[in-house]
């Protein structure tokens, strides 16, 4: 770990905070990620060895708490961890209002958009079992179909159909659904601009909104006028400490 070789808590506090990567770990493990893979999968450009040693600096310096049950292992936030939520959702919040531009190339991430829709999805939207199917319009036959099978409390990325009856099919650009998800795009002008093509029942296409559980951040505007939402009073409530649904993502 790099020191700033200051007494001043803030320096303190940023040599553990503004490491690469750090914000990010705590942003996935404060939404729900706690194995390994699950962490992963919210930081796909970061390898797996370099995770490995920050979750360890992490834990030696008290932000986590590693748990084994048996060969399964977990990480969670001690309370010394959980005192860095606010900052952030702040940062969140920040993000969203100063700091959105149009999507750059790299940024449009199927993998990362895939963990943030399982991540957030709300599993009962559809009742006991619902199943959503994902084409993206964009991609190569082998990355563009994706069923999400909502079951038993718990929304599940699946690969193949998982059978039974499909609820919702829902098909979009990456980027398209990328700019819905974070709030470009209202899902209501996205559905009715033909952005997103959404087809099942009534019942299903009306359960979308609340299944996809965008979250208060995708509701922040953006003030600079690069992101293509042009440019709007600086009056939206900041998102509070505790606003943020701990099972949302971005």
């Amino acid at each position: 770990m790099r020191r700033y070789g200051q007494f001043c808590p803030v320096a303190k506090a940023a040599e553990v905070f503004c490491q690469r990567w750090t914000a990010l770990i705590l942003r996935n493990i404060t939404w729900g990620a706690h194995r390994f893979s699950d962490i992963q999968r919210g930081v796909p450009m970061m390898s797996p060895t370099l995770l490995s040693k920050r979750l360890k600096s992490l834990e030696q310096e008290g932000i986590l708490e590693r748990r084994a049950n048996g060969r399964a292992v977990s990480y969670h936030l001690t309370l010394a961890g959980r005192e860095f939520t606010p900052i952030i959702e702040a940062m969140g919040a920040w993000g969203q209002r100063w700091a959105r531009r149009d999507l750059e190339e790299g940024e449009i991430d199927l993998d990362l958009l895939l963990w943030g829709i399982e991540r957030g999805a709300r599993a009962d939207a559809f009742g006991a079992r619902g199943v959503v199917r994902i084409e993206f319009t964009d991609q190569p036959a082998h990355k563009a179909l994706w069923w999400f099978l909502n079951e038993d409390g718990r929304c599940q990325l699946c690969v193949d159909d998982p059978g039974g009856e499909t609820d919702l099919f829902l098909a979009a650009t990456v980027a398209d659904f990328i700019r819905i998800y974070r709030g470009d795009i209202a899902l209501r002008t996205s559905l009715a601009d033909g952005i997103l093509e959404a087809i099942g029942s009534y019942e299903a296409r009306d359960a979308l909104a609340s299944w996809l559980n965008l979250g208060p951040l995708s509701a922040i505007r953006p003030v600079n006028a690069a992101s293509g939402q042009g440019r709007t009073a600086a009056r939206d409530p900041v998102v509070p400490a505790s606003g943020m649904d701990q099972d949302r993502s971005m």
